[in-house]
């Protein structure tokens, strides 16, 4: 079960809810493309349907579009783009809190708000 509700739920493309990207149909993340915060409708444009927000999601930062278990690839554009640190509910947000990123290793290293490097030494 993803949690996605059926795009068929009497709605149309100008329905209401925050609007979300899915860039592949392989995806198991979407991309905001307005700030949500928890509880708000997420609507799949390219992928139809609707998702809660379970937390509150900056602009164009990713969502689980699904359950994404502990060391699961995650995926974007098709691309698999790092591995689940933990568990992953579906509509959380998907960041360097909870994401192990393939594309730049340094971001483990990174304040989650800041981008502040929080932890590399180099001797």
């Amino acid at each position: 079960m993803n949690g996605i509700s059926n795009p068929m739920n009497g709605t149309d493309e100008e329905s209401n809810g925050i609007p979300a990207l899915l860039l592949s149909e392989e995806d198991n993340v979407v991309t905001l493309l307005s700030p949500a915060e928890r509880g708000d409708e997420v609507r799949i444009l390219s992928g139809g349907g609707t998702l809660a927000a379970a937390d509150s999601i900056p602009l164009y930062h990713k969502m689980a579009l699904r359950f994404i278990s502990r060391s699961e690839t995650v995926l974007k554009y098709g691309v698999a783009i790092g591995r689940a640190r933990q568990d992953i509910p579906a509509g959380a947000w998907v960041h360097l809190h909870n994401l192990e990123s393939f594309l730049d290793e340094k971001s483990s290293f990174l304040d989650l708000h800041t981008g502040v490097d929080t932890g590399r030494r180099y001797e």
